[in-house]
């Protein structure tokens, strides 16, 4: 059995890659050229992507004896993420790329990548797990919640679950590590990448502007009464629960409620503005394969970091899902991921859609 490793680099992909040679399968490694950001390939910074990153993998590839390819993907990951990134930011809603890597890059591209090498598998760094489950895939949590990822892999097909290998899923941060060091990796404790890759500082609508030549007009400040605050300086700037950088002097905290492209407002509120207990999810993929008919009694998380919130789903006529929590949940935000999960299985995802106004 040969296997297709995706080495991003870090400590995680290495200590993948190390598991599956010892599991017996023969590797292959590679790393994916997604861009050529000046600022994102520089070394040291906090993002995945740089050429360090590509050295490190190929310095455990090395030490493990595999072969290593360096896969250029720049055109697809402008089209795919890049663009798709852009286009949320303009018409107001809030990103996820590293989801959309994942689906469009991780586990589309590199699968054809790996069948024309002859691979049966796709082998990534990422904590979370896959069973067999009366007849099917199931994807899970890893058992280490401060670390579990299985949010951001809910597009996951059961085509592709069935390829699909997870090594370190079982495993905390600190075992990973361990086992780097006691195999004398040269990224046994480099950090985590915490940044987008394409986004190195952060400044997210600087990056949108050098990438689209645009500058984004000011426009009104509107509290939820109507009443105009002042001037915003780029519907890009905004996403919603947003408190710094608004620039308004006011006797009481303000939020952004709402970005509105067509209006080019951006409304504010209180915090206790921000609490809604429903939402629609669009573009969603069941892990199962199979939409549940009917409604379901499920848990939720809205945002990558938190934790499970019990509510109902029920998939609309449209393919949409509607979520209602049983509690209201703060700044659902259109554009990230609404994921289900029944225990530690994930039933499935999508994208939070903009609130009908």
């Amino acid at each position: 059995m040969k296997a297709l490793i995706a080495m991003s680099g870090g400590v995680d992909s290495s200590v993948a890659a190390l598991l599956t040679q010892k599991y017996g399968y023969e590797c292959i490694g590679c790393t994916m050229k997604l861009h050529e950001d000046p600022e994102a390939i520089k070394e040291n910074t906090h993002t995945c992507c740089t050429v360090e990153d590509v050295e490190d993998a190929r310095s455990v590839a090395f030490k493990l004896g595999m072969p290593f390819y360096v896969f250029n993907f720049k055109d697809g990951f402008k089209e795919k993420i890049i663009d798709k990134f852009i286009f949320a930011y303009e018409n107001g809603l809030t990103p996820n790329p590293c989801i959309d890597c994942n689906r469009f890059m991780k586990f589309d591209k590199l699968f054809e990548r790996a069948q024309v090498l002859g691979c049966d598998h796709i082998v990534t760094g990422h904590y979370a797990r896959i069973v067999q489950k009366e007849g099917r895939y199931a994807l899970l949590k890893a058992p280490d919640e401060t670390k579990d990822q299985s949010y951001v892999l809910y597009s996951l097909t059961q085509e592709q679950l069935s390829h699909v290998l997870f090594p370190i899923g079982d495993l905390t941060k600190t075992e990973t590590r361990k086992i780097a060091e006691e195999n004398g990796f040269i990224n046994s404790h480099k950090p985590d990448s915490q940044d987008i890759c394409f986004v190195p500082n952060g400044k997210y609508a600087d990056v949108i502007k050098d990438f689209t030549g645009k500058e984004y007009p000011e426009g009104d400040f509107v509290y939820k009464d109507g009443t105009v605050l002042g001037k915003h300086k780029g519907i890009i700037r905004y996403t919603r629960g947003q408190r710094k950088g608004l620039g308004l002097a006011s006797e009481e905290p303000l939020y952004v409620l709402r970005v509105d492209p067509e209006t080019n407002n951006v409304y504010l509120g209180r915090e206790k503005d921000l609490y809604s207990d429903r939402l629609t999810a669009g573009d969603f993929n069941w892990t199962s394969g199979v939409a549940p008919k009917g409604s379901i009694s499920c848990k939720a998380k809205v945002r990558y970091r938190q934790k499970e919130q019990p509510c109902t789903a029920r998939v609309m006529d449209n393919g949409n899902v509607e979520v209602v929590f049983d509690e209201p949940q703060r700044a659902i935000t259109p554009g990230q991921a609404c994921v289900l999960y029944d225990g530690d299985e994930v039933l499935g995802g999508g994208t939070i859609l903009p609130d009908e106004v």
